[in-house]
């Protein structure tokens, strides 16, 4: 990677006169800093759950049609596409943020903090940016202005791509990144490269994290249905207990984890998170559900762990006198950064943060359907620090949750990652530096 590394310096600074320098893109992102700050936390404030961001995409819509940017609306329910030709030639760059929150009770007491509630899947229920996608679209919207201040200098095109339904679309709806690129985010202008970021709750701010090949985890959703017999309780042996056998189910997906998958190579994880049977204490039930989620970072595991999970499943109940059917629906794919394009980029991402704020990270079990883009057309996501300076991670809430914050003092930092992906990308693409 340093050879790669190297050579990319070297052609950015062939390059460097055909574009504004870096202190230029830095010092306008320093300045819409205030401007940051007031949009992520109008956003916090009035969040709105996955496929239901109606008054976040008139928002975003408003703001780049007052900059002058071509605005398709309701790409993929409710997503947003800008589209801003540069005034010089080059490729069609996208960058992208996610808008929509989650079914979360905030905790932090805070200026802006949510009270809102909404209805999911037939429950109310209050809503929360407990995963800071609304520092990713206010940041964003940053980057537009700053690139729509510039557009005589921006080489090609680029597409802001904001995303409703990344947590996953709710019931049996349609959303997120896989409808998005179906309606044709990604087409007409056809993007060359994608980039997005992930703000983290555990990362000192103002650092950026990323990792080449495989970051985050593919994840898929499985149900499993086992079939005993009913019988009286006090009676086990006059019937099929399907309670008895999900244990069994249970403890034997394990060894597929700890005996049959190379763990040297990826991690994976099997975790079932709900299991329902039965309705009285002295009855043994006919029938047994569980429901959970499998984690993979090599799509060929992924591909050996579904077919193990549906032979061992339906061999163990059938040893014990049941039957078993496995369901699974995959939910994303593994975010995987082109390895060639991560380490020509990475010189751009510490323009942005600055020598020693840029750091190699590990593979994370988390997953982003960031993924489906950057299955479709080459691309890096990177991670960007919200933590409180000189706070403990272990001490800092995780994603996800109620006391989840959010230091947003220095989301300029990701505003300059953006536009310096963008200049840095066609300086690289450029033909005149191919030859050199």
């Amino acid at each position: 990677m340093r050879k790669s590394m190297t050579a990319s310096l070297l052609v950015l600074s062939t390059a460097a006169m055909a574009q504004p320098n870096a202190a230029a893109i830095n010092s306008g992102a320093s300045a819409l800093q205030p401007k940051l700050v007031e949009w992520r936390r109008h956003l916090h404030q009035h969040p709105e759950l996955g496929n239901r961001e109606v008054q976040t995409a008139a928002y975003v819509a408003a703001h780049l049609k007052a900059l002058g940017i071509e605005v398709r609306e309701k790409v993929g329910v409710t997503g947003v596409v800008g589209i801003l030709r540069g005034g010089k030639p080059g490729p069609v760059v996208a960058l992208r943020a996610d808008m929509d929150a989650l079914p979360v009770k905030e905790r932090v007491d805070l200026p802006f903090k949510s009270t809102v509630t909404a209805e999911y899947l037939g429950q109310t229920v209050p809503v929360m940016h407990a995963c800071g996608h609304d520092t990713h679209v206010s940041m964003l919207m940053g980057t537009a202005q700053l690139l729509a201040s510039m557009k005589k200098d921006v080489p090609g095109t680029v597409v802001f791509i904001f995303q409703p339904a990344e947590e996953g679309p709710p019931g049996n709806e349609e959303g997120g990144a896989p409808l998005m690129i179906k309606e044709g985010a990604l087409d007409n202008p056809k993007v060359d490269a994608i980039f997005g970021l992930h703000i983290n709750s555990q990362t000192p701010i103002g650092q950026i994290k990323y990792k080449p090949e495989g970051t985050m985890a593919s994840s898929d959703w499985f149900t499993i249905k086992v079939k005993g017999k009913q019988t009286h309780g006090s009676q086990p042996w006059s019937g099929v207990d399907p309670i008895m056998v999900s244990a069994a189910i249970i403890d034997g997906l394990q060894t597929i984890v700890s005996r049959e998958m190379e763990l040297t190579k990826a991690p994976v994880v099997i975790s079932v998170g709900k299991i329902n049977s039965g309705v009285r204490s002295n009855i043994i039930p006919e029938e047994a559900t569980m429901e959970g989620t499998l984690r993979t970072l090599d799509p060929n595991m992924q591909k050996q762990l579904h077919e193990r999970m549906k032979k061992l499943v339906t061999t163990i109940a059938e040893a014990h006198g049941a039957t078993a059917e496995v369901s699974i629906d995959t939910k994303t794919l593994v975010t995987y950064n082109n390895p060639e394009l991560t380490a020509m980029m990475v010189p751009s991402l510490v323009k942005a943060a600055g020598e020693g704020n840029v750091k190699l990270t590990e593979w994370t079990t988390g997953a982003e359907d960031f993924s489906y883009f950057s299955d479709k057309v080459p691309g890096i996501f990177f991670f960007l620090g919200g933590m409180p300076a000189g706070k403990n991670p272990k001490e800092a809430a995780p994603h996800h949750t109620p006391d989840f914050y959010i230091d947003d003092s220095m989301l300029d930092v990701g505003v300059k990652a953006f536009a310096n992906l963008v200049f840095d990308y066609a300086a690289l693409k450029a033909p005149a530096t191919k030859k050199k």
